[in-house]
């Protein structure tokens, strides 16, 4: 089946090798914690919001080994007032066995405030349901 594994980060700068180098980190942290192998990408969509301009984030991408025919599209991320500045969004599409609810969405840096939820354990959210089922 087809799935999406989201993730993002944020940089300090609107540096070309800042931008590549937190954006490779992001992509490596989504493939090892979701077991992706590049023959099993459909696509990836990266956003970048409007500060950030020095580069392309899709570089980082092309210095993955295996990963030259991995289609890839860069994109400018609404401009929300008071959205998280410097902020890099992946969503990668992959094909997978996964659950829905067994793949790993990665949030670094800054970009952990943007889905808080996603970074609890699964005992966490398992703790939480169960707590709200109480209440």
């Amino acid at each position: 089946m087809i799935r999406a594994i989201r993730g993002a980060t944020t940089v300090s700068n609107n540096d070309e090798r800042e931008i590549v180098d937190e954006t490779k980190r992001l992509l490596i942290e989504m493939i090892r914690q979701n077991d992706v192998n590049a023959e099993d990408v459909v696509s990836v969509l990266i956003s970048m919001t409007d500060d950030l301009n020095a580069t392309f984030p899709a570089k980082a991408l092309r210095h993955l080994d295996g990963w030259t025919y991995v289609p890839v599209m860069c994109m400018r991320e609404i401009n929300v007032p008071h959205a998280l500045p410097k902020c890099i969004r992946v969503m990668m599409t992959v094909h997978t066995k996964r659950a829905q609810q067994d793949i790993h969405h990665v949030y670094l840096r800054d970009a952990i405030q943007l889905r808080p939820d996603l970074q609890l354990t699964k005992s966490q959210t398992y703790n939480m349901m169960v707590y709200k089922l109480a209440e």
